[in-house]
């Protein structure tokens, strides 16, 4: 197999060319995405899902769907079906080639009793707090455990007892024998098996061992035939010990000697990404479950409303490195600015609603004006949408004693309705009890819509409006980041949550062609930003999320 000149380079794009170049792997390209089932998939997984899969596609190769299910006490099935839903949403297919580490626990359980024939491994009888204690530090070596030189026989005659469950947790582990005055922390006989009593989603009670992942992750890899194994920088210092794995079981005669390649994980500003504290959101109640659109899982951006293509091309931009970096929030959301500009269709929606009477407008009269759904794409045509004597306008769209430079409307100036007059106010009218502007009297020129003799008349303010008998009601969410400042090393949410992070709408206005939207149409409300109907959203009473405002610091940035 060749590769394309056109192919966009990487450094891990190069170690495949080289081994394309050198006929490894019999010039195969065979990938795996592995994700553990103990939570919902996150943006920063998503990289990993297009590195993976789209490596894969770009070589002309396969790439495998495995769950790493080796730890069946953070496990569940809801997990697993939210991830198959996350890679798909995202545009990747496994076909027929779903595993489960789970799938090779027999395997695994005959490749570590090869080790222990082999004087590879040993059970070590150390508690976890003594096995620190003897691992040693960064400057000083460690020291053997004094169950180490266990014969072979004795070791075989425990392990198959751990098997069986007679011990307790954590009493027993199989640990590799390799060296405790290793330099590398990961190599001073790390365990390979540990004593768990938990019920397994697939296995149920057959096991009463579990292999690490470290254990696991390189024969899984080598069983399927893998012959990159991409993952994050964290599992450098793992590499050494994937290897040796692999090396000191070349008598099984695995299909592949896969290859671990490192790159950097993906850190976003403003967002955690760690698994374990989002779990911890989730069941603290600072969220409402991990598709809550704040949430920087795929799910909660789904349910936000960004498109598969933003993400998409987001990874792309971001590109793979191999040193760790904090990418800026801004970018992601420039990329779904950025797509759903030529897709979203306009409407307008008032979020915070202040009734408009025109006092010269015909009673009972209703028009039609035309409006374009999207100036940026002709070809999805135009709409009608009512106009009527009584409007409602956005309350922050007047002001009785407005500053300089405020060209929206105020008494006695003049502002243009999107799509229909130019309008004068009059008078406003307020509630006596508590001062409130409850309505706004205004004149119209009935010759300054389009098309008319006054219509080029130059107007400096524009704004939207609905027609108010006609108009939808709605409940619109707005959304603010989840912590007021960068939280990845910060267990104290209640410290870090931002407050205002919601902020729900229950009075909105919406114009009449979105009535009955379906869950998870996307749509510009015009001057407020991009939008997308909740699944939670009725035919009585539409519920929509807000994507992202229109105001593009990343774009305005990158032109600095």
């Amino acid at each position: 197999m060749t590769t394309s000149p056109n192919l966009p380079a990487n450094f891990i794009d190069s170690i495949i060319n080289e081994d394309l170049q050198n006929n490894k792997n019999d010039s195969r390209v065979h990938t795996r995405f592995p994700p553990e089932p103990n939570g919902y998939l996150h943006i920063g997984h998503a990289k990993s899902i297009c590195l993976n899969f789209g490596t894969a596609n770009k070589y002309k190769g396969l790439c495998n769907l495995r769950f790493d299910d080796t730890n069946p006490s953070k496990e569940e099935v809801e997990y697993v079906d939210s991830i198959k839903a996350d890679v798909e949403w995202l545009g990747f297919s496994w076909d027929d080639r779903m595993y489960y580490a789970s799938d090779y626990f027999e395997k695994l359980y005959q490749c570590a009793i090869l080790l222990i024939k082999n004087g590879k491994a040993y059970v070590c009888d150390l508690t976890a707090e003594q096995m620190r204690e003897y691992r040693g530090t960064l400057v000083e070596p460690g020291k053997e455990s004094p169950y180490r030189n266990r014969s072979v026989e004795e070791n075989l005659e425990l392990f198959q007892r751990m098997r069986e469950g007679e011990f307790a947790d954590g009493s027993r582990v199989l640990r590799a024998k390799i060296d405790m005055a290793s330099p590398n922390l990961n190599m001073r006989d790390p365990v390979v098996y540990r004593v768990m009593h938990a019920h397994h989603h697939r296995t149920g009670d057959q096991w009463s061992i579990y292999p690490m992942y470290d254990f696991a992750h390189p024969i899984s890899d080598a069983i399927e035939g893998i012959t990159h194994s991409v993952c994050t920088l964290e599992f450098e210092d793992h590499r050494p010990l994937y290897d040796w794995v692999l090396q000191e079981l070349t008598e099984m005669d695995f299909p592949s000697r896969p290859r671990q390649i490192e790159f950097a994980r993906l850190n976003l500003t403003k967002m955690i990404m760690s698994k374990r504290k989002l779990r911890a959101l989730v069941e603290q109640g600072y969220v409402s479950g991990w598709d809550d659109p704040r949430m920087p899982t795929i799910s909660g951006l789904r349910r936000r409303g960004y498109t598969p293509e933003a993400i998409r091309d987001f990874c792309d931009r971001i590109g793979i490195a191999k040193s760790n970096s904090t990418v800026d929030i801004a970018m992601l959301e420039h990329c779904i600015r950025e797509d759903l500009n030529a897709k979203a269709p306009r409407v307008m929606a008032v979020l915070r609603p202040i009734k408009l009477i025109l006092d010269n407008y015909p009673e009972g009269q209703i028009e039609q004006l035309e409006a374009e759904n999207n100036p940026e794409n002709p070809e999805m045509g135009t709409r009608t949408i009512p106009f009527s004597r009584e409007l409602y306008i956005e309350q922050d769209d007047f002001m009785e004693d407005p500053p300089k430079k405020f060209f929206r409307l105020t008494p006695g100036k003049e502002v243009r309705l999107k799509y229909a007059y130019i309008i004068k106010c009059e008078s406003i009218v307020k509630d006596e009890a508590t001062g409130q502007i409850t309505e706004i009297h205004c004149t119209y020129d009935p010759d300054s819509k389009s098309g008319g003799p006054t219509a080029g008349r130059k107007i400096k303010g524009t704004l939207h409006w609905v027609s108010a008998a006609q108009a939808v009601p709605g409940i619109v969410r707005l959304y603010d980041y989840l912590f007021r400042e960068d939280s990845q090393d910060n267990d104290d949410f209640a410290a870090a949550f931002n407050p205002d992070s919601l902020e729900e709408l229950t009075d909105c206005m919406i114009e009449p062609s979105m009535a009955g939207a379906s869950a998870g149409s996307r749509y510009q409300f015009l001057r407020q930003g991009y939008f997308c109907v909740d699944p939670l959203s009725t035919n009585e009473k539409l519920v929509i999320n807000q994507i992202v405002g229109l105001r593009d610091s990343w774009a305005k940035a990158q032109k600095a």
